[in-house]
């Protein structure tokens, strides 16, 4: 029998104000059973009418309207350091949950103290393929979302121990991100957007935290909504519809985790994974899209910022 919490749970969003996405998202909030709620809302569209409509339609949530265009995490942490709950809900604005979801999700954190993470079932939008049930590490030390894209045939229905939890849908433990914070980042700033919910879980497992899944908190994902084209949304093979930029992150923040994350011992058990996961990603670049070698040349500085960053969590 799982302990009934009425501590403050606070919700952060993060929107850049595309289509309804956040609409359709505050509506499934404002119908969840769980009561003690804290709403924070980081408005990252940087359109004057969109921040205005979300203070006429919903007084009760606290806006951050930011002045310039701020990058995913950057976002998160202005959002965590607004907050005043003990657990913490990270939401994509392309994101809506089931009206049990919170109730369901945070009951699972008192399993053990040490649960920092818990994820929901993540379903896409059709209701009937998996997104995720949880957040795992690759052998070749990508991020590996159990189940993705497989129909929903009640093959994850247990409740049990996981990695980490999706970055769509990411409940933790305020205690937790305390813990693996450095400086006034919880998360890593350089990382902008993606690998962030590998990095937090790998950081949160280094320091004794564990994350924990729970099947009957279900909550519904638009894969891609916020981030690629129209034509990609939905779709596998995720770097296909992404900008030059956002490409960029993508391939930069998997060595940043792994910089900051990877023992020596990990990193000689997986070489032959991680050598093979690199000579086809640089294939890749070569073959299709040459211009993006000199930008990753462009963005080393940060391998050695995350150099830095592991000496700290070291020490």
């Amino acid at each position: 029998m799982h302990k009934m919490s009425n501590e403050l749970v606070s919700i952060i969003i993060v929107t850049r104000g595309i289509k309804d996405y956040l609409a359709s998202l505050l509506a499934s909030i404002k119908q969840q059973t769980y009561p003690n709620l804290e709403i924070i809302v980081i408005d990252n569209s940087l359109d004057q009418n969109f921040n205005r409509n979300i203070t006429k339609y919903y007084s009760n949530i606290n806006l951050y309207t930011s002045p310039k265009n701020l990058v995913y995490c950057q976002a998160l942490n202005i959002g965590i350091r607004m907050s005043k709950g003990d657990f913490i809900l990270c939401l994509n604005d392309d994101v809506i949950l089931d009206q049990k979801f919170i109730e369901e999700a945070i009951n699972d954190f008192y399993i053990n103290d040490k649960i920092g993470m818990v994820s929901g079932k993540i379903l896409r939008s059709d209701k009937k393929t998996i997104d995720s049930t949880g957040l795992f590490l690759s052998p070749w030390r990508s991020a590996k979302e159990r189940g993705y894209g497989l129909k929903d045939r009640g093959q994850f229905e247990k409740e049990e121990y996981i990695f980490g939890v999706n970055g769509a849908v990411a409940f933790y433990r305020r205690a937790m991100l305390e813990s693996i914070r450095i400086d006034s980042g919880y998360f890593d700033e350089d990382f902008h957007i993606f690998y962030e919910d590998l990095d937090i879980a790998w950081r949160g497992q280094g320091f004794g935290w564990k994350a924990y899944y729970a099947p009957k908190a279900i909550a519904y994902h638009i894969r891609g909504g916020t981030v690629r084209k129209n034509n990609g949304i939905g779709r596998p093979y995720a770097r296909r519809y992404l900008s030059e930029e956002l490409e960029v992150d993508l391939l930069k923040n998997r060595h940043l985790t792994m910089i900051k994350n990877e023992s020596l011992l990990g990193l000689f058990l997986h070489l032959p994974f991680i050598f093979c996961y690199e000579f086809l990603v640089l294939g890749y670049i070569l073959f299709f899209k040459p211009r993006l070698i000199k930008k990753v040349f462009l963005n080393l500085h940060f391998l050695r910022a995350a150099l830095v960053k592991k000496r700290i969590k070291l020490c």
